[in-house]
């Protein structure tokens, strides 16, 4: 693969073939979606945002028998038992960690004490000093198009990913709004060293995510997905029935407690993991529009690689 992507700084950072990460999204990164993008040479990660930690410490034991390829952990540093899974991270000998919602600061020189490669999401450059102070080895830049939670500033990845190039010299990986080969091409034009992707592979068929979440996030359209809940912590999701209450409540003006309670929990596993898709919160990116199949992650590599290869050729004709 050198040849079509000569960037190595991420393909050496974690010994992978394709600087193509796995998103770890909760009620869909379980181990076979990890498992088959590593095994397919990207780096697949295990959300454990959506597990407990006995239930994370199944997936990363399930992970090792089913790829000897490298893999990783997504933790969400607010994430209430946070101490069990860092403690259950370094018993299990995980060797990669992606951290998010909180600062790098706090966990990052724990895991590398114990011999973790650890890689930080971010959604502003401001950001990206505070990783290169706390040792971080890898950075994602996420920008406003991604599914799921976001930051506040709402900076797009077309302008986040060469502020934050401008500003550190760590590698660079660029996320949201990314699901085809092209979007690859640009993201590196950009600044970026790979690409991390969450959407095409939470509607993979080996994603854990319910069918009926799947089938209608492959229907959904331009503007289908909306960025809200922004008194609380912003959320792009799919517009339903929950959506449009949310809507209603906020024009209202709404308190952040009232959100809050309407909110109320469980949520997103009601509409990704077990299919509500009027009641659920269904979190996925602007991408969705463009993804019209429910494919093998094998395929979804395959067209990813080609069609990079494809914008590249075009471009140095």
């Amino acid at each position: 693969m050198d040849k079509i992507f000569p960037n190595k700084a991420i393909t050496d950072l974690f010994n992978i073939e394709i600087p193509v990460i796995q998103g770890g999204m909760v009620w869909c990164s379980g181990w076979r979606l990890a498992s088959a993008v590593s095994n397919n040479g990207g780096l697949g990660l295990l959300g454990s945002g959506s597990m407990y930690p006995e239930v994370l410490r199944e997936h990363i034991r399930k992970m090792k028998q089913a790829t000897n390829k490298p893999w990783g952990v997504n933790i969400p540093l607010l994430y209430p038992d946070i101490d069990q899974l860092m403690k259950i991270i370094v018993e299990e000998e995980v060797k990669i960690v992606f951290t998010s919602a909180g600062s790098p600061a706090k966990w990052t020189p724990f895991l590398k004490e114990h011999g973790v490669t650890v890689a930080h999401v971010i959604a502003n450059s401001r950001l990206a000093r505070k990783c290169e102070d706390a040792g971080v080895d890898a950075i994602v830049a996420e920008g406003f198009e991604a599914g799921g939670h976001e930051g506040r500033e709402e900076t797009t990845t077309m302008n986040l990913i060469p502020l934050v190039r401008d500003v550190t010299s760590l590698p660079l990986i660029a996320a949201g709004g990314i699901g085809s080969g092209r979007q690859i091409m640009a993201a590196m034009v950009l600044g970026a060293d790979g690409v991390q992707i969450g959407s095409a592979f939470a509607l993979s068929q080996e994603s854990s995510a319910h069918q009926a979440f799947k089938e209608m996030a492959v229907n959904a359209k331009e503007g289908d997905t909306m960025l809200t809940l922004k008194q609380l912590a912003p959320v792009r999701l799919l517009k339903n029935h929950f959506y449009k209450l949310v809507e209603e409540a906020q024009l209202k003006g709404a308190s952040p407690e009232e959100l809050r309670e309407l909110l109320g929990r469980g949520r997103a596993k009601k509409g990704i993991f077990e299919g509500d898709l009027d009641e659920g919160e269904l979190e996925i990116g602007q991408v969705s529009a463009m993804i019209k199949e429910i494919k093998p992650v094998s395929e979804i590599i395959e067209s990813l690689v080609a069609e990079f290869q494809e914008t590249k050729n075009k471009i140095c004709k």
